[in-house]
């Protein structure tokens, strides 16, 4: 079996190439990178070092190679034999490469190539496949867009595995660094023909269920680790979650989107009061250093109406549940400041040129006037 994986990056290499390889799959990696593409090509393997409380050890992947994304002839080449496409490119990437995959899809038809295809974007995004395949869809003629639903299964997932940059080392510039834990869930009613057996690919007919779980749980603790913590002049993730203050709020606001996901989803409570618990302990893994900056970046879309802060807030006023520290939550987002990122940038001018309630407005695209006014009050307040 060969799959093509679009994203050469630390969680291409260190999460879903690992574990499509583990499984005796033959992955390409497509990246824009010529270094780390040509040191696929010649090494066709490359090492993982697992971190965490009982483990600390280095696996070799091997059976891979890397052709660059740019070469848009060779990628549609690959599409006539590949038997799975999988994505780990970031959210903002995937309408980029919708156009390649439209075309590599025509191109296998035109072949005569009439074997199902599965493509799965493993990305930090609810559904991000769904958004996927609309992007190509939009590339495709009706007469084309009917043989895609026939043979091509767009399959949503969550993924769920802490990794970090690291320091490039010059002896191994293909290692990366991984927590132990990982997590991949795919919605099993959406695959086309027979469903591939990967090691660590766990199938479920209720994706939102963990999607959300992750989303309000893992993205939600992170957030808030990183703008707290960095409120509080922390530097890096362990530290924040290391100081009381920062873990008892991150904590809290954990129980509130918590409460949500309980509610809708009926999630017995101690065992996602232990799931906390544990995200609580990745964060504070003592191998893992990540920096606040890097994990607060792009405030403008942690702050959408979808996404880790207020989807969760959304769910307490559906069920008329507690929510003062995710209230709190989102004002910390508000003030989080970073001149390197451009999200960070232009939520400051907002801020700054039209006023808390239009930026929170226009941004979280709230229209609850008692929330609004709560949220512009906390961020005041900080």
């Amino acid at each position: 079996m060969k799959a093509l994986h679009f994203g050469a990056g630390n969680i291409g290499r260190g999460f879903i190439g690992k574990l499509l390889a583990d499984s005796g799959i033959n992955v390409i990696f497509a990246d824009v990178n010529d270094k780390v593409i040509d040191l696929l090509k010649s090494q066709q393997s490359y090492n993982v070092k697992i971190v965490g409380d009982s483990v600390n050890t280095i696996e070799r992947v091997s059976n891979v190679s890397g052709v660059n994304s740019q070469d848009k002839n060779a990628i549609i080449d690959l599409f006539t034999s590949v038997d799975l496409i999988t994505t780990a490119v970031g959210p903002t990437v995937l309408k980029i490469i919708s156009s390649t995959l439209a075309k590599g899809i025509e191109a296998r038809f035109n072949a005569g190539n009439e074997q199902p295809l599965n493509i799965i974007a493993c990305e930090n995004m609810v559904r991000g496949t769904t958004f996927l395949k609309e992007q190509v869809l939009n590339h495709l003629s009706p007469e084309v867009q009917v043989r895609v639903e026939q043979l091509i299964g767009f399959v949503d997932s969550a993924v769920d595995r802490i990794v970090p940059p690291v320091q490039l080392d010059e002896n191994d510039p293909l290692l990366v660094t991984v927590e132990e834990f990982s997590e991949w869930i795919v919605d099993q009613n959406q695959f086309k023909g027979t469903i591939p057996t990967i090691q660590g690919m766990e199938l479920t007919d209720n994706l939102m269920a963990f999607v959300e779980r992750k989303l309000f749980t893992l993205n939600t603790g992170h957030a808030v680790t990183s703008y707290y913590g960095k409120a509080k002049g922390h530097h890096f993730v362990k530290d924040s979650i290391e100081d009381e203050k920062v873990k008892a709020f991150v904590k809290s606001v954990m129980q509130e989107s918590g409460a949500v996901l309980i509610k809708r989803y009926a999630f017995e409570p101690q065992a996602h009061a232990a799931y906390i618990e544990k995200i609580l302990k990745r964060f504070a893994n003592p191998y893992l250093v990540d920096d606040v900056d890097r994990v607060g970046r792009q405030p403008l879309r942690k702050l959408s109406y979808n996404d880790r802060l207020i989807k969760p807030l959304r769910g307490t006023l559906e069920y008329d549940l507690p929510n003062d520290n995710l209230i709190n939550a989102v004002a910390y987002a508000l003030a989080y400041r970073n001149q390197d990122d451009p999200q960070a940038v232009e939520l400051a001018q907002s801020l700054a040129e039209h006023g808390v309630l239009a930026t929170v407005q226009k941004y979280t695209e709230l229209q609850d006037k008692d929330i609004l006014d709560r949220i512009v009050k906390a961020y005041q307040a900080i």
